[in-house]
């Protein structure tokens, strides 16, 4: 047990480290520990509301990779975002979205992670920490860079605020849609997606440092 929880935590500590390290001024540790566990706190609601959906048989793959996947997850991260990190004083730089949003979405991530590991096994640990945790962390750096351009540029703030949803759901529905629509040969598909994903996020830190 021990073993499986620290496999499930691990990958989230160590993209935390990273993203948050890239700040310029550094946020401070308990509010982003408090944004950590409301993103931890999101996945209980949101598995119900998923098993609601699945037991309703809904089997159309875009339908489930992009609306009872996507749009929930990131939705309730957003949402937590929007009404917990927007009006914070400390919200007070373009990076500090990334950051922000980042971790709330390595928060979500990590329960999941664990809860994944507790059922099929820490074999899959590796696997997990490349795939779906970094997928999670890079689909917050998104929603955090236009939250940060939202804050920062009122003009354009209620376009950037929804593109900080549209954007990162969307990414995310085509990762789910990837997975569930290649059967075996996955990795061939899923390894360039990543590589792209990587280099968008990357891409969007640097700007965001540079405002």
């Amino acid at each position: 047990m021990l073993g499986i929880i620290s496999a499930g935590v691990a990958p989230a500590l160590a993209l935390m480290s990273f993203f948050y390290l890239k700040d310029k001024i550094t946020e401070p540790i308990p509010l982003i520990i408090r944004t950590f566990i409301y993103g931890c706190l999101l996945v209980f609601p949101i598995m119900f509301i998923q098993y609601a959906f699945t037991s309703d048989q809904i089997g159309n793959l875009f339908v489930q990779s992009f609306l009872v996947v996507a749009f929930l997850e990131e939705f309730f991260k957003w949402f937590i975002f929007l009404y917990v990190i927007y009006q914070h004083t400390e919200f007070d730089a373009h990076y500090d979205g990334i950051v922000y949003a980042v971790s709330i979405s390595l928060g979500f991530a990590t329960i999941e992670n664990i809860l994944y590991l507790l059922v099929n096994g820490i074999e899959y640990a590796f696997s997990r920490a490349l795939f779906p945790v970094s997928s999670h962390a890079l689909f917050g750096v998104i929603m955090g860079y236009y939250f940060g351009k939202a804050k920062m540029n009122e003009e354009h703030r209620i376009g950037n605020i929804g593109l900080a949803l549209a954007i990162p759901m969307t990414l995310h529905g085509l990762y789910n849609f990837i997975l569930g629509s290649v059967g075996e040969n996955w990795a061939l598909f899923v390894i360039p997606f990543m590589i792209i994903l990587w280099f968008f996020g990357l891409h969007r830190m640097k700007v965001a440092n540079a405002n």
